[in-house]
């Protein structure tokens, strides 16, 4: 199949994914196509919201609609590594055998990702970035697609352990969840407390989405647009030439490299789903915030003076 027909493909499968996933979830629209592109670009993402927002029944929708396996881990501060990696025990003939933990699935849920210890939080990074586990010095490949979300409370901050930087810097997306419109709150009381019988169909298989990414490799890119990512992310960063006023103002350190590849990556699925076959600078900024936000480090004064991260990426357009 050429890949013309494929990105027409994707629209089609795109718009059957979304209207699937309404069926179980009301609203949260910018959030659900946030996950979706971080799938088909084939990264992992931050989810950011206080409890209650269906964090993890819209994952485990988004994950039965796409035909993937789904494992939560619920992170508190006693779990080990051995807990979400697996462990070796003895069998019956004497002889190790490896017990593979949760981590071994396609679609992972870090509930609550702040809540463990630095630890158990470095065993999930080489899950992340490696796509693969390293165990008694044995190495074990996960199961591919691979994705992580993990959801992050930013209200109790008490007997937490914030995720360093080079970890953040590991997920694609970070995704602010809000609260719902009154009458998206009255839609989910009303389907919440009766008899619920949706049943969700799969649209897509492990296969397919692994050639959905490809795909979204594939796509060619526009060298100014290249460029206007990188120069977007060259403005975030303060005492350099290319740092605006606000920047030099408001931000203590600025987004890496790994910024600019994913605003590439992820502008290219976000034309692709909207079956343009390749992306403009329109698409840069329409992913750039959630690319962005856990990237850059505000100082006291920001804080001090209420200026929202969203604010600061929106000066850089």
């Amino acid at each position: 199949m050429s890949d013309v027909k494929s990105v027409e493909q994707l629209v089609n499968k795109h718009a059957q994914l979304k209207k699937e996933i309404s069926k179980v979830i009301i609203g949260q629209e910018a959030v659900i196509d946030q996950i979706l592109l971080s799938v088909f670009a084939g990264g992992h993402a931050l989810l950011i919201g206080v409890p209650g927002l269906a964090k993890t029944l819209m994952v485990n929708t988004i994950s039965e609609v796409l035909g993937l396996d789904f494992k939560r881990i619920q992170f508190t501060p006693d779990l080990m590594p051995s807990d979400i990696l697996g462990s070796e025990i003895l069998d019956d003939s004497r002889q190790f055998k490896f017990i593979k933990g949760p981590v071994f699935s396609n679609i992972v849920l870090a509930d609550e990702i702040n809540r463990t210890p630095p630890k158990t939080q470095a065993a999930l990074l080489e899950a992340m970035q490696e796509k693969s586990v390293t165990v008694s010095g044995k190495r074990y490949e996960l199961s591919k697609p691979y994705f992580v979300l993990a959801t992050q409370n930013p209200i109790e901050q008490e007997g937490t352990y914030p995720l360093p930087e080079a970890q953040l810097d590991r997920f694609m997306f970070a995704i602010q969840l809000d609260y719902p419109s009154f009458e998206e709150e009255v839609a989910v009381v009303k389907s919440t407390t009766g008899v619920q019988n949706e049943k969700l169909q799969a649209l897509f298989a492990a296969n397919e989405i692994i050639e959905m990414q490809q795909l979204i490799r594939r796509i060619p890119v526009a060298d100014n647009v290249v460029e206007y990512a990188v120069g977007l992310v060259s403005k975030t960063r303060p005492n350099t030439e290319a740092a605006s006023e606000m920047i030099a103002k408001y931000v203590d350190w600025g987004a890496g490299p790994r910024a600019s590849q994913n605003l590439i990556l992820a502008a290219k699925a976000h034309a692709a789903i909207q079956g343009k076959f390749s992306p403009d600078i329109k698409n840069v900024q329409a992913v750039a915030v959630g690319i962005l936000r856990h990237r850059i480090l505000k100082n006291y004064k920001a804080e001090a003076e209420g200026v929202s991260m969203e604010t600061i990426i929106e000066s850089l357009f």
